[in-house]
């Protein structure tokens, strides 16, 4: 079996480097993307109003002044049922973009193996030295 050129090496290690830097720089847009994601509940008639971040979190809720004709049972069974939309619309969003940047990540070449490489480095060395 012949060993692959310097110049071949040097260029599959440049296309390794290349490729991890593209997955980084989506993976970083992903993270960003990711800060960004929001969900929205609303009761039909749009008395009640959430929006939930991808973590989850309430960042708003909104009561339409009607509301307050409601009892009390009638009105937190719609607010936990927006809120629980909100945050289900959110992590539905949140991951789409996670799989989607996970998904760049299987274009990754598989690591370098140690030997692979001791043995590459032994044989350009013997190459060498003839």
């Amino acid at each position: 079996m012949s060993t692959p050129s310097p110049e071949a090496d040097a260029e599959i290690l440049e296309r390794v480097v290349r490729q991890g830097r593209e997955t980084m720089a989506r993976l970083r847009r992903a993270r960003a993307e990711l800060s960004q994601v929001t969900g929205t509940g609303r009761t039909s008639d749009g008395m009640v109003r959430a929006v939930a971040d991808g973590q989850g979190g309430i960042v708003e809720l909104r009561l339409d002044p009607r509301v307050m004709r409601l009892d009390h049972v009638s009105l937190g069974a719609r607010i936990t049922a927006v809120l629980q939309d909100a945050q289900r619309e959110a992590e539905a969003r949140a991951r789409r973009v996670t799989e989607e940047a996970l998904a760049d990540t299987a274009t990754l070449p598989d690591a370098l193996d140690e030997r692979f490489v001791r043995d590459r480095v032994d044989r350009i060395a013997g190459n060498l030295m003839s």
